[in-house]
């Protein structure tokens, strides 16, 4: 009798326990999907169906019956494997949903492995967060397509007048100006540059956003690579006091991938090092990583970043609030389009730095394979 009150008890407690579960879930504005390990439907919100444009209930339906997403290419989805793939929480907004009226929307979608039971005993399952981005989507790209005009457009401006700047200093400097002028046109010179530099990050971002930026592998030399960085920095490295070394390279080390974007990813890292480093060195070496591409290094004896600021560095338009950092000039987009450059390059990326005492970058290229190459 007692066990038998005791199972009641159980049992409505569960109820209970799934009531509030159930309202919570129906309350929320995205739609929630909940799978078992077979990806069967096992609980769903009223958003759900909304997005999935259904009256139906999906309960023990199979979810690939009812929710048919596509790809940027317009080619179906298979998300069966899709969710059984996922091993991490994992979010994509690349995807869209085709109505019968022949209307599309734009897909946010997230999916993290979960228990759907209590405990470590528990049914394993996933749940499915959708949104309807279309709107976001929509504004993402006239954004884009507005970055993209502009920083476009801006271009010969700005060559027109960095080279009209240094006609003027070399002019100023053989007739002996006054030093007023020379710090002006120098000033000018340097804002210039900056601007030109900011218009480059904004032209790459709007690439990367779009999805322009492909990967064009090909077999260069590192060594020659690594001597042409070599020599366009140090005289920006010794202009601020600092020494720029180039550690030696195996003549035979050779990489293939996109040289572009690895000279553009190790260019960033190099003027940054150079940028926040008040005295000493930067050091840029490379070598054989494991049988299947070039780990490359930068390393300097600059003011560090600190363990927080090292979790946003690569945040959109992020800047330290150190006051070393803010005494610099800068956008917050460089190391954010050598993130998207990294992803492209199919690398890894990785910082070793502590406050005060330096910071190295680390970067390990694979080589293409014959496809990516072709």
């Amino acid at each position: 009798m007692a066990k038998t009150q005791a199972n009641t008890e159980i049992q409505s407690a569960v109820q209970l326990e799934h009531g509030r579960l159930t309202s919570l879930i129906n309350s929320m504005a995205d739609g929630v999907i909940a799978v078992d390990n077979d990806v069967n439907v096992v609980v769903y919100n009223g958003a759900a169906l909304n997005i999935l444009d259904s009256n139906s209930d999906p309960q023990d339906v199979p979810l690939s019956d009812i929710f048919k997403p596509i790809g940027q290419d317009d080619l179906p989805i298979d998300v069966t494997a899709l969710v059984k793939n996922t091993k991490v929480p994992t979010i994509n907004r690349d995807l869209r949903l085709k109505y019968t009226d022949g209307s599309t929307i734009n897909l946010y979608l997230s999916i993290a492995p979960v228990h759907l039971g209590y405990g470590s005993e528990g049914e394993r399952g996933y749940v499915l967060m959708l949104r309807d981005i279309t709107r976001e989507k929509s504004l993402e790209e006239e954004r884009d397509e507005f970055i993209s005009v502009v920083s476009h457009e801006l271009r010969t401006p700005i060559a027109i007048t960095e080279g009209d700047i240094s006609n003027a200093q070399l002019l100023a400097d053989r007739a002996n100006d006054t030093p007023q002028i020379k710090q002006a046109l120098e000033e000018a010179h340097s804002q210039v540059l900056f601007l030109a530099d900011m218009i480059n990050d904004l032209s790459t971002l709007s690439r990367a956003e779009r999805g322009m930026l492909k990967l064009d592998a090909e077999e260069f030399s590192v060594a020659e690579l690594m001597e042409e960085l070599a020599h366009n920095y140090t005289p920006q490295a010794e202009a601020r006091g600092l020494k720029l070394i180039s550690k030696p390279v195996p003549k035979t080390l050779t990489l293939i991938s996109s040289k572009l974007y690895v000279r553009e990813v190790l260019q960033n890292f190099i003027t940054n090092a150079i940028k926040y480093t008040e005295k000493g060195s930067v050091t840029i070496s490379a070598s054989k990583h494991d049988n299947i591409g070039v780990v490359f290094h930068v390393t300097d004896t600059g003011i560090g970043i600190s363990h927080q600021d090292q979790k946003r560095v690569f945040e959109k338009f992020f800047r330290s609030e150190d006051y070393r950092t803010r005494s610099t000039t800068g956008t917050g987009l460089g190391l954010y389009v050598t993130a998207k450059l990294v992803r492209i390059l199919q690398a890894e990326l990785k910082i070793e730095s502590k406050l005060n005492h330096g910071s190295t970058f680390t970067l390990i290229v694979p080589n293409a394979s014959p496809e990516e190459v072709e």
